[in-house]
């Protein structure tokens, strides 16, 4: 699970400048020496004849791809974030040592820009800082943590350790001398206890279910708790990417220069998203098709009006279809959103964005977004180089949510949105990652126009036209 990037921190309006591109580079600069000696120490280690050690060297980093972002996992609940265990004391000291030299670099680097006027771009960076040094006392105050007994932990965690609560991966929060009997097939329910099964079949009927609660989401779920659990760490998988790619989306670079002096309000417990899981898309097409008559073609869906997102097990579209309707959900609720936003201009980004999200996989600890192979980026390079569709920004951009959803070509306007976003995110390393997010803030708040995107690039519609064709021909099929 995955800790609030900013507990109490109200949202406000997006930031008027833009993050210089400086403190990417920068950043990518610091990664690829990092991994140079990473890479030393590995061979050092292969030497030594400790192959495991040697693995977890290399594999520390992620490798380095065009067209993608690899952003640090939050620690779990409960993770000690202890060393690696290895029989070589010295490799241990080594590999520490490279970790905290890594965590001051970034951390120094974090300072700058929120010094800068560019704090939205430092809180990524203390994400990375408390992996590579879990106890860095200033990056994790920043964050929100609090020391509880020993440990760095958000108030939200605070509060389930005092009420003696341990969080576990199969049944999520639960008190901690409930544990053993779980594992044991048992389950407390009605202040009794009572097998799996018996647990099963008392909450068969769709009006009870089992309600699971995280950090940032209340799910409600009539499939099992497994499941409910199952789903919880997939979605707080997508917050904690969501809250450090849109930092400049939900606070203002104000707001978070007086999070990085620690002069915020007092830490309070974040808002939780609600979420409705059925056993099966049966049960998903009858609660819903009432409320929303084309639910029929939907694999999940995402109702404002009642800030609910809806989903069913055994979606055919997998997480991709998750993540795209929880993306809705993110932008909506955590930012000043207006009631219909896109819907005089501008819808494509609204859509753009959660196709973006669907990318996004985890692996050795890093929340990783994007690459060349992504469907979506596919997709819109084929729209535009074989199929030679293209629909110009001055066009794309004035198209309202209905007109763009009742125009024949939809599917064609969707690759061509996924593609616009991609080429925002990654074009000329990153260029127009920051004003992408400023793009998005004025239209959920509803300022946007037609040329907003040109004036936030600081270009034209017709410069950004050609950019996105030379961008999608270099990106490899």
């Amino acid at each position: 699970m995955c800790a609030a990037l900013l507990p109490g921190l109200a949202p406000g309006e997006a930031p008027a400048r833009v993050v210089s591109g400086d403190i990417g580079t920068r950043h990518a600069a610091a990664r690829v020496k990092f991994a140079k000696k990473l890479a030393e120490l590995a061979e050092w280690a292969d030497g030594q004849n400790l192959p495991a050690e040697a693995k977890i060297s290399r594999s520390w980093l992620p490798a380095a791809e065009p067209n993608r972002i690899a952003l640090a996992c939050r620690p779990a609940p409960g993770d000690t974030a202890e060393l690696p265990e290895s029989s070589s004391d010295e490799w241990r000291a080594r590999f520490q040592k490279l970790r905290t030299a890594q965590a001051a670099e970034l951390f120094a680097l974090a300072e700058e820009a929120a010094e800068h006027g560019h704090a939205a771009a430092a809180f990524p960076l203390l994400v990375e800082v408390i992996r590579d040094e879990p106890g860095h006392e200033r990056a994790r105050k920043i964050l929100g943590y609090e020391l509880h007994e020993g440990r760095w932990l958000t108030p939200f965690e605070i509060a389930k350790a005092n009420d003696g609560q341990a969080w576990d991966s199969r049944f999520g929060w639960l008190p901690a001398k409930y544990v053993t009997r779980y594992e044991a097939g048992e389950r407390y329910y009605n202040n009794r206890w009572i097998t799996a099964e018996e647990d099963q079949r008392s909450r068969a009927d769709p009006r009870k279910g089992w309600d699971v609660v995280t950090e940032h989401y209340n799910i409600h779920t009539t499939h099992s708790l497994e499941e409910g659990v199952r789903l919880a760490t997939r979605l707080e998988r997508l917050y904690d990417a969501w809250q450090q790619m849109f930092t400049g989306f939900y606070a203002t670079d104000a707001q978070l220069a007086r999070r990085f002096k620690l002069q915020a309000a007092t830490h309070t417990m974040p808002q939780r998203h609600r979420v409705m899981y059925f056993r099966d898309r049966e049960e998903y097409i009858k609660a819903l098709e009432k409320e929303e008559p084309g639910i029929r073609v939907s694999t999940g869906y995402y109702l404002a009006n009642k800030k609910t997102a809806y989903f069913y097990a055994g979606d055919e579209d997998g997480e991709t279809n998750l993540y795209h309707e929880a993306t809705h959900q993110l932008f909506t609720e955590l930012g000043k959103t207006v009631r219909d936003m896109g819907r005089d201009g501008n819808f494509w980004a609204v859509e753009g964005i959660a196709c973006f999200m669907e990318s996004l996989t985890e692996g050795g600890g890093w929340h990783l977004l994007g690459g060349s192979d992504a469907v979506r980026l596919q997709d819109a390079r084929h729209r535009l180089l074989v199929d030679n569709y293209y629909v110009p920004l001055a066009e794309l951009t004035a198209l309202g949510m209905e007109q763009l959803k009742r125009d024949p070509n939809i599917a064609m306007l969707y690759s061509q949105s996924a593609g616009m976003t991609y080429f925002l995110m990654f074009a000329d390393h990153g260029r127009y990652r920051a004003p992408q997010v400023a793009y998005l803030a004025a239209i959920y708040r509803g300022a946007a126009r037609p040329g907003t995107l040109a004036e936030v690039c600081r270009s034209t519609n017709e410069e950004l036209d050609d950019q996105y064709r030379t961008y999608l021909e270099s990106v490899d099929e």
